[in-house]
């Protein structure tokens, strides 16, 4: 019989205290707390996102029914609403977000050997936003339109792993292409992006820095041919061409050639055109990683279907901020116990069979051993059988 830990603590005790105590020390968390300390605070909101907790009281309630276990949890203070609600609303949400980094590190360092869908030796990142819907009444400070509010998670995913390595969360107001200004251009990386963040400007000082990007073009673009690459028209592409901007302003803030390629999807019947700055893939292979760009909207569906990222526990941006990066700490702290555990079953799977499970006092590969997981019906949804974590 199994006498150690309880599902849950197992689960925690695979996250570095030590760097979790200077992320707090570091913006203060604990100063002048008594009881109920960041840590505290921490494991209540990982509780609700592993066992979808809809409310604070729900999230109370149901950690009081099992008093005699929290000890046993981690949980060194009693818990109450108000004191929750109170450090959500106080506490800086940046303890979080930093600490979130320390775990993307590690998660990185876990996929990193993980088979990409294109045999290439550079990290391939996706970037884009999602917004999530909010009540501007009860969200004044989350600017959006007239009347409605929204805050936008823009994120850069590393697709080997399908790890977010940078996360911003703003109000809705703020265009995308802005979010370009605070990423650092990696040298032989390859940033996949749809047209909202076709700034020449911008993504001139990505090739400057040796940084490949993909995007599509826009309906208005101009431009002067070069000269053209031979293509097998077989293989769905119609044209290879080297191109130099013709428009003033995006002429000026882009002077270099860029490499302009149309593919035809048979799938959709429609006529795709790229724009890179990078010469010495091949055509289809260009076009195969702006497809694998999809990977972050499956992302962006994935938590908020399977994460508590719509409905929140505070009205303050504060509160808001910090439930988002806690539940991607969860996201996180799962995919790194999934990877070092070699569990062969997605995240989803892994996720579900944890929600039912986090009282019990039984080894984690124990309980998935004796769970008959794979002989259950797969999840219906084409696009999130696709994330496959």
């Amino acid at each position: 019989m199994y006498e150690g830990k309880l599902v849950f603590s197992q689960l925690m005790s695979d996250i570095p205290r030590y760097e979790f105590n200077k992320c707090v020390d570091k913006y203060r968390g604990n100063h002048k707390v008594r009881s109920f300390s960041c840590w505290d605070q921490f494991l209540c909101l990982a509780f609700a996102q592993l066992t979808y907790r809809e409310s604070l009281r729900d999230i109370v309630t149901c950690l009081n029914a099992m008093q005699s276990k929290l000890y046993h949890m981690g949980f060194r203070a009693a818990i109450s609403r108000s004191t929750l609600a109170d450090a959500n609303e106080k506490r800086d949400w940046r303890i979080y977000a930093e600490f979130a980094q320390i775990l993307i590190a590690i998660a990185r360092d876990l996929y990193r050997d993980d088979p990409f869908i294109l045999d290439l030796d550079e990290t391939v990142y996706a970037l884009d936003s999602s917004t999530i819907d909010l009540c501007l009444s009860l969200f004044p400070w989350a600017s959006f339109r007239k009347k409605k509010a929204a805050v936008k998670m823009h994120t850069l995913l590393d697709l080997q792993g399908n790890i977010p390595v940078f996360i911003k969360i703003t109000d809705g107001k703020v265009h995308d292409v802005n979010i370009l200004d605070d990423l650092i251009p990696e040298p032989g990386a390859f940033y996949g992006m749809d047209r909202a963040y076709l700034d020449f400007l911008r993504l001139y000082r990505f090739h400057q820095h040796g940084a490949f990007f993909i995007s599509r073009t826009k309906s208005n673009f101009k431009y002067q041919r070069l000269y053209s690459a031979p293509i097998d028209k077989t293989s769905g592409l119609r044209c290879d061409q080297t191109i130099r901007l013709t428009t003033y302003y995006p002429a000026k803030a882009y002077p270099d050639k860029l490499r302009r390629i149309k593919f035809f999807d048979v799938t959709k019947n429609k006529h795709l055109t790229f724009l890179s700055n990078n010469f010495i893939l091949p055509a289809l292979t260009i076009t195969q990683l702006f497809k694998s760009r999809w990977q972050i909207e499956l992302f962006f569906k994935w938590i908020k279907q399977h994460l508590r990222i719509k409905t929140f526990y505070g009205t303050s941006e504060n509160a808001v901020k910090t439930q988002i990066w806690s539940a991607i700490c969860v996201y996180l702290i799962v995919a790194i116990v999934k990877k070092r555990l070699n569990l062969d079953m997605t995240l989803y799977t892994f996720l579900q069979i944890l929600s039912v499970s986090v009282f019990e006092k039984v080894h984690i590969l124990q309980l998935l051993t004796e769970t008959d997981y794979k002989k259950t019906k797969p999840y219906i949804d084409n696009q999130l059988n696709l994330f496959d974590l």
